[in-house]
């Protein structure tokens, strides 16, 4: 690695992981903890004022993921004591019948909303396994975790693999919740030997290669009919950058394992498509969407893209073929990091911008607590070189 390269890359690296430990994780221990009810708030003001609204069961298993990697990282907060108060959340409240994941709840064990949710499933999956990771006794997690994934498969499978979105089934079918069971059922092999993990996590990876790249340009779509064909009209046209590179990351991690070379590829053409078609040069962020054609459909930027561009190149340089191919991957993670601190938010420290317009300012809107899991996990994957 040059010694500029390496240089911009360590001090882009130290500025996040300082802003991470020293303002972002003491708000949402704080402020964006609920000491009384239970659980995680979903949203943070201006004010830096917590905003009290029923609990999606996605970000409780995103915040359990936050503050298990936190602990792994070494932040000197109560990181222990947080996973802890997060489980007893979750097992309290975010399960229904049969052991799946519900989808919205509130504190003293109201459920608001218990349908289910494929998106949610993949989140309380991958909650527990991060949180199953940092302890010595993960028996009981580990049966929670085989619990929802067994009742998901018996009652929502898709015949021709993957998942439905609902029983009866409604349309479209999702790529992007497929992304994160894809996530979680990697990062249970890291902490679990059932061998249905790999599994689940080599099913979604050949259905992604085999359904949901646009057959003209290697780009992952978002919307799709019973068939895995994509929709029709617009609604199929969709790519998303952001899960351009998402995807990427995920697909490169299980290329290696699974010793599929066409994963690989397809990773290293899924970066291209997001970084050339879907990154503004003006502003130097990745932008909302694409139409199939890779045109721009939505110049807007939200904060996650820039969080996943930064992992995907981190990956890119984890497998690159030469010191001079990882030494471009690191500084485009460099560069993506630079983006993403446009956003970090200077009026409540250890808050962000969530959305950025096209002509580069940002909505005057509470922070969500779901984008401190894109944050976090883009720091970690930095951390990881």
């Amino acid at each position: 690695m040059t010694v500029s390269t390496k240089a911009d890359f360590l001090a882009v690296r130290a500025e996040l992981t300082d802003w991470l430990f020293d303002k972002a994780l003491p708000l949402w221990a704080g402020v964006g903890t609920d000491r009384v009810g239970g659980g995680f708030h979903e949203k943070i003001a201006r004010t830096g004022d917590a905003i009290e609204e029923p609990r999606r069961t996605r970000v409780v298993g995103r915040q359990l993921y936050v503050f298990s990697t936190a602990g792994a990282l070494g932040w000197s907060g109560p990181a222990d004591e947080l996973v802890e108060h997060g489980l007893a959340y979750f097992s309290a409240h975010c399960l229904g019948d049969g052991g799946r994941a519900i989808a919205v709840s509130k504190p003293g064990g109201i459920v608001v909303d218990e349908r289910f949710d494929l998106y949610d499933q993949a989140f309380a999956l991958f909650g527990l396994a991060t949180a199953a990771a940092q302890r010595a006794d993960r028996v009981a997690l580990t049966a929670m975790a085989h619990g929802i994934r067994t009742r998901i498969a018996e009652g929502w499978r898709h015949p021709a693999g993957g998942f439905e979105e609902s029983q009866p089934r409604t349309l479209p079918l999702k790529a992007n919740p497929h992304m994160h069971m894809f996530e979680a059922a990697l990062a249970w092999m890291e902490v679990d030997d059932d061998p249905a993990w790999r599994a689940l996590a080599d099913e979604v990876g050949a259905l992604c290669l085999g359904r949901f790249r646009h057959s003209a340009t290697g780009a992952i779509l978002e919307f799709y009919d019973g068939d895995w064909q994509p929709m029709p009209g617009e609604l199929g046209r969709i790519v998303e950058p952001g899960h351009q590179f998402e995807w990427a990351w995920l697909l490169i991690r299980w290329g290696m394992i699974a010793d599929c070379p066409e994963a690989i590829d397809a990773a290293r053409r899924l970066i291209e498509i997001g970084e050339e078609y879907g990154v503004d040069a003006e502003r130097g962020v990745a932008m909302n969407e694409l139409w199939d054609d890779l045109t721009v459909k939505d110049r807007r930027a939200r904060l996650w893209p820039q969080t996943e561009r930064i992992k995907a190149w981190i990956a890119l340089a984890a497998i690159a073929r030469s010191e001079t191919e990882r030494d471009a991957a690191l500084e485009k993670a460099a560069i993506a990091a630079r983006g993403l601190q446009k956003y970090l938010a200077e009026d409540v420290i250890g808050s962000w911008n969530e959305r950025m317009a096209e002509d580069g300012t940002f909505l005057d809107e509470p922070a969500p607590a779901s984008s401190l899991y894109h944050i976090t996990c883009a720091i970690a994957e930095m951390h990881r070189v």
